[in-house]
């Protein structure tokens, strides 16, 4: 279970770096209430990519977990960015999935290498 809080903790400190960078740098104020206008959207595509990819199970999973979550925030976050009247111009939709998947895939495969290399110290000591 703490692997699955932990993963899910992860998951939404990438969402929102991402956000904060991006009001940041295009000199949005507003608050909370911007911040949550802009967050929202991903939030709800985060979901459903844990739902969709049953991520509880393998919650630290590169292939499909972490793809299929980094692909669905993305895809269900501008769908419901285009539907509320929120913006999605193509640099947006690039630098969100980029910045997205570098993050909600990264931090797996940084786990995941880190993880490895661990048992693969423990496997030559022994």
């Amino acid at each position: 279970m703490r692997r699955v809080v932990a993963a899910g903790g992860l998951d939404l400190c990438c969402l929102v770096v991402f956000v904060l960078i991006g009001r940041a740098n295009h000199d949005d104020s507003g608050g909370l209430g911007g911040f949550l206008t802009t967050f929202w959207p991903f939030l709800v595509g985060l979901a459903l990519g844990w739902g969709v990819t049953r991520a509880w199970r393998e919650p630290f999973g590169v292939l499909p977990v972490g793809v299929g979550i980094w692909v669905t925030t993305v895809v269900a976050g501008m769908v419901l960015r285009a539907l509320s009247g929120q913006g999605t111009a193509v640099a947006f939709v690039v630098v969100a999935t980029l910045f997205t998947g570098a993050t909600l895939v990264g931090w797996r495969a940084v786990a995941r290498v880190t993880v490895l290399r661990r048992r693969e110290g423990h496997q030559v000591q022994n």
